[in-house]
């Protein structure tokens, strides 16, 4: 087990009950202190039984596990004084007020805690602090679930769709709060199928498939291994135009289209993390 790292997962298998395969099939991976870990992959892939055992809510698997320094089997209820949780369905008290509702969870940590207005201030909930949690939309709610994971200050925190419901302006808040969180050292593991948040959030990204990891890079890695070198070329009134690297330079056409002013934009030939996911899917499927 590696003792640098705040999750060790080492054979991972997990079959639930009259199943005829493992949800999970044995499984190795790492997630280093104060790293964003994204944990990717199609639904039914074994990232939320994966998770579910992480969280110690599933307590019945095989292999080797090891969080925060000791194997998981070893932490008692003291594990969620360390452990944030902010799952995509917004867990809270529907008659309690925002600011009601952070202070109850508050309440159940021994160690210190955020204040609510902090928080609330952190997510842009502060204007509804007062505002009853049913009262609230479903973007809102969002924001109050990672308001409520970040309760306690954990050192690991298990988010899952943290940007759901968020229209562009706040979806890039939230980023930029899980990025902070990281900054201070807690661990993020983040499973989602917003690739343009796992591209700009996560330190490395591993894709799941069929209950083990099929590949781990980081998102510029991935990009880079599964697009071309060269630049695609869009110019008015014609079809966009694939160029090799090594022809850029000789290429006498594209050089009078640019000093001819007729191209529109240059872009380089990266795959997106959707294209990534895509092919890594098809590939292990």
């Amino acid at each position: 087990m590696d003792e640098q790292s705040a999750i060790t997962v080492e054979g991972l298998r997990v079959r639930y009950p009259g199943a005829d395969q493992p949800a999970v099939d044995g499984m190795d991976f790492s997630v280093r202190h104060g790293e964003v870990f994204g944990f990717l992959g199609p639904s039914g892939a074994g990232k939320s039984t994966t998770q579910k055992v992480l969280t110690r809510l599933l307590r019945r698997y095989e292999g080797g596990v090891r969080v925060l320094g000791r194997p998981l089997e070893a932490w008692g209820q003291d594990y969620f004084e360390h452990v944030g949780v902010g799952f995509e369905l917004p867990a809270g008290y529907g008659r309690l007020t925002a600011r009601e509702n952070l202070a109850a969870f508050a309440s159940l940590y021994r160690g210190p805690v955020a204040e609510p207005e902090e928080l609330l201030a952190a997510v842009d909930l502060l204007d509804a602090a007062d505002r009853r949690a049913a009262d609230l939309s479903k973007g809102m709610r969002m924001r109050l679930n990672l308001a409520r994971a970040l309760v306690n200050r954990p050192r690991l925190l298990f988010l899952d769709e943290p940007t759901s419901g968020q229209d562009p302006v706040r979806a890039a808040l939230l980023r930029d709060l899980v990025r902070a969180e990281a900054e201070r050292g807690c661990t993020v593991f983040l499973t989602t199928h917003d690739m343009v948040t796992a591209d700009r959030l996560c330190d490395r990204v591993a894709f799941v498939v069929e209950g083990r990891i099929a590949a781990v890079n980081t998102p510029r890695g991935f990009r880079l291994g599964y697009g071309s070198p060269g630049l695609v070329v869009r110019v008015r009134g014609r079809e966009p135009r694939q160029i090799a690297a090594d022809a850029l330079a000789d290429d006498p056409e594209l050089l009078g289209l640019l000093r001819r002013g007729e191209v529109e934009t240059l872009h380089t030939r990266e795959a997106t993390l959707d294209e990534v996911f895509t092919r890594i899917t098809r590939e292990q499927l």
